[in-house]
């Protein structure tokens, strides 16, 4: 029987979300309060004084405004030439952004070998989101020779910090048997962590597994309710699999699995 799990292993990109990856620092407090105010042009002008001064914090987040397109035109090219500034000094956040950068193309041409070895500087000073990027990296031997024992070791460090992308990464490894033995029980063991965090692909695997008693036991009432969820994040083929699972189950089964997707859903928001 060929199992059916969604396999794809995540590389989460955290210049994405600007507001969340804002870093105070003293000397840009006006530019910060202009920023949550949402008055981003001003942001960018109080920015770049300190940026041309060669504080990191400052150049990562001007970096970040204009990957954004926040306060100034949308330029990888100056958002990349920003992170570059801000990774040399040592920061971090980057060092993973600039890596991203690197990894996807954006702002300079794509080098594999060059993202591996920012997200590795990120990664070692312990940002799970790099450990998670690097895991990708030699998992799946970009720019780097690939290498399934050092995926397991970033993904395994970043799983630990609640990284849910890593935490899911880590449960296919234990599906495939890739630098690890295969464990079916610490694969849903790890999806649960992720899936509880919200991710739609551990929700529908978790789905999954509930459906085939893979790893847990048979329980149809739990695997309606991760497809539900995950369904509900956008994952579209979740839909499907709990819409097939339902000829199996009674109708009390199926308003139980509706009632503990709603009570889960309440649950997150408070």
């Amino acid at each position: 029987m060929k199992l059916w799990i969604w396999a794809e292993i995540l590389a989460a990109t955290a210049w994405i979300v600007v507001m969340a990856s804002i870093v105070n620092a003293d000397s840009i407090d006006d530019a910060i309060a202009a920023f949550n105010d949402g008055g981003y042009s001003e942001a960018v002008r109080l920015m770049r004084p300190d940026a041309g001064e060669g504080d990191a914090t400052t150049q990562h987040n001007l970096g970040l405004m204009y990957a954004k397109g926040l306060g100034a035109q949308q330029d990888y090219a100056k958002a990349a030439r920003w992170y570059d500034n801000a990774a040399e000094l040592g920061l971090a956040e980057a060092q993973k952004n600039i890596g991203v950068m690197c990894e996807k193309g954006l702002g300079v041409r794509q080098y594999h070998a060059e993202a591996a070895r920012w997200y590795r500087k990120a990664a070692e000073q312990g940002d799970a989101n790099a450990q998670n990027n690097i895991g990708v990296m030699y998992e799946k031997g970009l720019g780097i020779p690939q290498n399934y024992v050092e995926a397991i070791l970033w993904y395994r460090e970043a799983a630990e910090q609640g990284f849910a992308a890593a935490q899911y990464n880590l449960g296919l490894m234990y599906f495939r048997g890739l630098g690890v033995p295969q464990d079916y029980h610490e694969m849903a063991r790890l999806f649960r962590k992720a899936a509880e965090q919200g991710l739609a692909e551990a929700q529908a695997n978790l789905g999954f597994m509930y459906g085939k008693g893979l790893g847990v036991a048979q329980n149809y009432v739990e695997a309606h309710k991760w497809f539900n969820l995950a369904s509900d994040a956008g994952f579209a083929s979740a839909a499907v699999r709990r819409d097939k699972i339902e000829k199996s189950m009674a109708p009390t089964q199926i308003m139980e699995a509706q009632q503990l997707a709603r009570e889960w859903k309440l649950n997150k928001k408070k």
